[in-house]
């Protein structure tokens, strides 16, 4: 499936969605480095002349470095359990869209302070709400979507991309030493516990 069928597909789906009075939730899900940021934009634009469209991009609520950084606990644990609030993102986000709610209370993560702030994020009923992120398929979540996409790329691909783009973490072997410890364990587990692609609606591999 190409992105101009994904489109059609979402938008097949939107069309003929049962609740109405609530945005049409779709979440873009995908391990490390598989494209879901390049695809959520280019969704969004491509569908912004069929309705309102809005964007979460998980990265964007994560919470402070010390409530996911030497917490006692495994470096894959904190990335996995720690890095989000599950419980906030679940019954500030999700749960209130499924009640009708439109105004939304988002915490917001200000890196360079190292502080979350909440602001008000306003949605609209016959609109598409793009969720993009990592680990979005976790079961604590999973129901809240109405379409559910995976990119999967190869393992090799993602590898690259991610050890050639997070230069913020430091060198090669930083960035390498930091992988290996701390975020791919955390996704071999969460392929492992929550088996993602046997849950998406949709699995898409753009380099095809």
């Amino acid at each position: 499936m190409d992105i101009h069928e994904l489109k059609c597909d979402i938008i097949k789906q939107f069309k003929t969605r049962s609740a109405k009075e609530r945005p049409f939730i779709v979440a873009i899900d995908g391990l490390g480095g598989a494209g879901k940021s390049t695809i959520a934009y280019e969704l969004a634009k491509e569908l912004q002349s069929i309705c309102s469209v809005k964007l979460i991009q998980m990265d964007n609520h994560i919470v402070e470095r010390n409530k996911r950084y030497d917490t006692g606990h495994a470096e894959w644990y904190e990335y996995y359990y720690l890095q989000w609030d599950i419980e906030v993102i679940k019954n500030n986000i999700l749960l209130p869209i499924h009640n009708n709610n439109l105004q939304l209370q988002l915490p917001f993560y200000n890196q360079s302070a190292d502080t979350v702030n909440d602001r008000k994020v306003k949605l609209e009923t016959n609109s598409i709400l793009f969720i993009e992120g990592i680990f979005l398929l976790r079961q604590e979540w999973r129901t809240f979507y109405d379409y559910r996409l995976f990119i999967d790329i190869p393992r090799t691909f993602r590898e690259e991309r991610v050890l050639q783009r997070d230069v913020y973490i430091g060198d090669f072997q930083a960035r390498l030493s930091k992988y290996q410890r701390r975020y791919w364990p955390a996704e071999e587990y969460y392929l492992e516990k929550e088996n993602p692609l046997a849950i998406a609606d949709r699995i898409c591999d753009f380099l095809k």
